[in-house]
């Protein structure tokens, strides 16, 4: 069965039993509003402090069969930020950052943005990117690669500040290694997307250096469940999960040369799943 789909069971059946509400405070977030309620009303959680899941991406690629994750979508997005290094949703395929565009299609200084900023290095002028690549290839033994988007500098000018923030590259054993560290996750909406993303980043990372994918870790500092999803998560989690397929990726050694039709999951069967999630903004 999909190791993610027992993390995700674990994480969610946590945050029901043992997780705290913030009911009782002054949230940013807000639902759109319905026929139900009117546009505004604060979007409560309850949510769990510090959440950290391992998986080996080089064993099985962490895709969830408990309903589809379309993975591709979620690799197109990562590139839109990694290779594209844009802030524009017109340059993405789905429209899940439409609602944070401006009248021109920007999400502000961040994201993408924040990767096109080019910096002074020993080894000359490079955006973060390009100063990952580098080093993968030339001093591996580093233990400061990593990629930052929390620009406190340019908070005010973004559109949403970054919920996965920062990710840290470490080569062990000719294997490279990644921490994604995320201040805030929406467990049911957009847990496994972004662990589906941030796997496929460390595989292109991976091949662009001539190295094998090994463990991504992923830190959450406050993962929640909101109150309008807590009946879904309870029957989503009741599922049984399905065999993990396999992720098959081509032998690409330039990192802007992949595409999100780089990835094919063989073999994806996943339970159907038609509900409608409220997304909070």
């Amino acid at each position: 069965m999909s190791r993610a789909d027992d993390i995700f069971i674990q994480n969610c059946r946590d945050i029901l039993e043992n997780g705290v509400s913030d009911a009782d405070m002054n949230v940013r977030p807000h639902w759109a509003g319905d026929e139900t309620s009117p546009c505004g009303t604060p979007a409560h959680t309850i949510k769990k402090f510090g959440v950290v899941n391992r998986y080996n991406v080089g064993e099985e690629f962490p895709l969830m069969t408990l309903r589809r994750v379309y993975y591709r979508s979620a690799i197109d997005e990562i590139l839109w930020i990694y290779q594209k290094k844009s802030n524009n949703v017109r340059d993405l395929t789905t429209h899940i950052w439409d609602a944070w565009a401006d009248e021109n299609g920007s999400i502000g200084k961040a994201y993408g943005y924040q990767m096109s900023i080019k910096h002074k290095f020993p080894e000359g002028e490079m955006d973060q990117v390009d100063k990952v690549l580098y080093d993968l290839k030339h001093d591996p033994a580093s233990r400061r690669i990593l990629l930052n988007m929390y620009n406190h500098a340019d908070l005010n000018e973004m559109a949403l500040a970054p919920c996965a923030y920062s990710f840290t590259l470490n080569v062990s054993g000719g294997k490279l290694n990644g921490i994604l560290n995320q201040r805030s996750q929406d467990m049911l909406a957009a847990n496994n997307w972004n662990v589906c993303q941030y796997s496929a980043l460390l595989i292109m990372f991976a091949k662009s250096s001539g190295l094998e994918p090994g463990e991504l870790v992923h830190v959450i500092a406050d993962a929640h469940i909101y109150d309008r999803h807590v009946d879904i998560v309870k029957r989503l989690i009741e599922k049984e999960p399905l065999p993990a397929p396999t992720m098959k990726v081509e032998d690409i050694a330039d990192f802007y040369k992949f595409t999100r039709y780089s990835f094919t999951a063989e073999n994806y069967r996943y339970h159907e799943f038609d509900e409608v999630i409220p997304v909070a903004i």
